[in-house]
């Protein structure tokens, strides 16, 4: 599969990306997880993304579109790719279309994942993140066994930095006004399909209904 993964933060794209790729082994591709790396391995481009992420504000499309053709290009792209976060914006998506002509390639699909504002707030003000292996763990239904220890490594469990309560308003209030008009972008091109996000079982299974997975 050759997706677009469209959705407000904490909609559940890396969620329902990694369920995906379990399926046919297309590999999940997040703009969000490269940008955190780079930050904490201290990287010029980590530098430069640092004070944007910080602020819950989008990354520069110079920084992005570079970081974006380079990671296509790997081999473990040719089964198949994921785009978790990207493109946000409608330039991003201009760049991207060409991008991929030039490459010859061509997307199966773009999926809007709906969720209600609140949901996102209260998955996200919950959620905590392993700061060695980026394990994901929510102080509701899936707290760690030790608090602020890892199961899987551990390492620290944390609240990030940009999903405190008014991290998240910002971050929403960014994408409504930037990255929600790429729908009616995609719409027009034909390559939208809208699922409500609040059960990721439910979108998986739309997602291989509309590219001839479905069992």
């Amino acid at each position: 599969m050759k997706l677009i993964l469209l959705g407000a933060p904490g909609a559940g794209k890396g969620t329902v990306a990694n369920m995906l790729s379990e399926i046919d082994g297309s590999v999940q591709i997040s703009t969000g997880d490269i940008l955190r790396a780079a930050v904490k391995e201290g990287t010029e481009l980590g530098k430069k993304a640092e004070g944007f992420m910080k602020a819950g504000d989008l990354v520069p499309d110079e920084l992005i579109m570079g970081i974006m053709k380079e990671r296509l290009k790997e081999d473990d792209c040719k089964n198949g790719y994921l785009l978790d976060g990207f493109p946000r914006t409608i330039p991003q998506a201009e760049q991207l279309q060409a991008m991929l002509e030039e490459m010859g390639e061509k997307l199966d699909a773009v999926v809007n994942l709906d969720v209600p504002r609140d949901v996102i707030l209260d998955r996200l003000t919950t959620r905590r993140t392993c700061t060695s292996c980026n394990a994901i763990y929510n102080v509701k239904s899936k707290p760690p066994k030790v608090e602020g220890v890892c199961d899987e490594c551990g390492g620290e469990v944390v609240q990030r930095d940009d999903e405190t309560e008014e991290a998240i308003s910002s971050r929403l209030d960014v994408y409504n006004e930037k990255t929600a008009p790429l729908a009616g972008f995609y719409e027009k091109e034909g390559m939208l399909m809208t699922v409500n996000a609040t059960s990721s079982d439910a979108v998986v299974a739309a997602i291989k209904d509309k590219c001839g997975l479905a069992a």
